[in-house]
């Protein structure tokens, strides 16, 4: 394991600033993406899967003859989860003519939100960053183009109510010890007073190895539904305490950060267990399909051929394909492509699903969310099944929560 940790960090180190592969010359100008992210601290659990689906559908893009005579370079680099570091990667790309970034952390996001507007630079914060930053009045130059942790929270909540309902029954929230972990608390509660429901948190300490303390209280308070909040390993230590705990696999709902290898970790346990997904798994995708054929196939892609098609993969290749469509349009007025006309480009976004990879996206002024659309799915054992479909839930209160700390952070 250390020496295949040592290949990839020489790997990466070779890839400092990748140009991805192109079927033929440069045509009209380079688009830089920069892809600064934690490769070595918290999130490697994530990162490379999803740096990957990055890369891969970047070169199936230039594979195929980029956009508009466009194709696109990615600028990898590690931050390994520091602000700082992240701060000097944002310069350094942002020299190199970067206008879009992603950096896969709360930290070092929040640590460059205000530097990047003030640039005029795309950030896009997909399931991670502040979910306020779907307030384009607000964030003008900041795009979570995916259902924020509150927009998962309600959706989740919503399944349960069709379901099982939710009048009179008690939902625990078992949660790591973090802003990241209480981030549901607001829908929560808002929730709660419509549909008449009771709900406990139940925090553990990170990184979440050891959580027996927290399901020794759920299980004495007894609870219809328990929402997972975590990640990485921590998720699969969730599972399978919650289960020696006397809670059912059937009654287990996770945020998004719940994914095949988690499954490998719980064993046959995890059979029955739900997360929130804001992409689809597995391999039969047009878009996937086609990386297999054009990328994978002839030896150019980025990772592991075993990774494509898992759940972190997919969420990789989706928010390049978000960032590709809003350059496709941004370029569609004609001028240089910058933060500006990118911005222009996303909020041209209008009902855009990547060949059915995702819930439609729709991207405007104000939403820079998109929508905040995802879906239930369970694993059956060997694969995430879908159990709902593409659908925002509680849209109503999830923006006025958004608008809310978004005119807080405004003043």
């Amino acid at each position: 394991m250390m020496q295949g940790r040592m290949n990839w960090m020489r790997k990466l180190a070779l890839t400092t600033a990748v140009v991805v592969a192109t079927a033929g010359p440069i045509h009209a100008e380079e688009i830089k993406f920069g892809l600064l992210q934690d490769f070595t601290a918290v999130y490697t659990f994530v990162t490379g899967q999803y740096n990957q689906g990055q890369r891969d559908y970047l070169t199936l893009v230039n594979e195929e003859g980029g956009i508009g005579g466009n194709t696109f370079t990615a600028i990898v680099r590690d931050t390994g989860n520091q602000p700082q570091r992240g701060i000097e990667a944002y310069n350094r790309a942002k020299e190199e003519g970067a206008i879009l970034f992603d950096f896969l952390s709360t930290p070092v996001s929040a640590a460059i939100l205000d530097q990047a507007q003030a640039d005029k630079n795309i950030v896009i914060t997909p399931v991670h960053g502040r979910g306020d930053a779907s307030d384009g009045t607000v964030f003008p130059y900041i795009f979570p183009v995916m259902a924020t942790y509150w927009a998962q929270a309600a959706n989740l909540v919503e399944y349960m109510k069709q379901t099982g309902g939710l009048e009179g029954k008690k939902i625990a929230i078992v949660h790591i010890d973090s802003p990241f972990g209480r981030e549901p608390g607001p829908i929560l509660q808002a929730l709660s007073e419509q549909e008449g429901f009771e709900f406990r948190a139940f925090p553990y300490a990170s990184p979440g190895n050891e959580q027996s303390a927290a399901w020794s209280e759920v299980r004495r308070y007894r609870p219809d539904y328990v929402m997972i909040w975590g990640a990485g390993g921590g998720q699969a230590v969730s599972v399978r305490t919650a289960i020696q705990n006397g809670i059912r696999p059937e009654q287990i709902h996770s945020v998004i950060w719940l994914a095949e290898t988690d499954a490998a970790n719980v064993g046959p346990q995890m059979k029955g267990v739900k997360r929130f997904e804001a992409t689809a798994s597995g391999m039969d995708h047009p878009i996937i399909q086609r990386i297999q054929e054009k990328v994978i196939t002839p030896g150019k892609g980025a990772g592991e051929t075993a990774n494509v098609g898992n759940s972190y993969y997919n969420l990789g290749v989706a928010t390049m394909a978000v960032a590709v469509e809003a350059a496709r349009l941004g370029a569609e007025a004609g001028g240089p492509m910058n933060g500006d006309a990118l911005k222009a480009g996303f909020e041209k976004i209008s009902g855009y699903d990547a060949e059915g990879l995702m819930p439609a996206v729709t991207i405007t002024a104000t939403d820079h969310q998109g929508g905040g659309a995802g879906r239930v799915s369970e694993w059956d054992g060997e694969k995430w099944v879908p159990v709902s479909e593409w659908h925002a839930a509680y849209p109503e209160i999830v923006r006025k929560v958004i608008e809310d700390s978004a005119a807080h952070y405004g003043k």
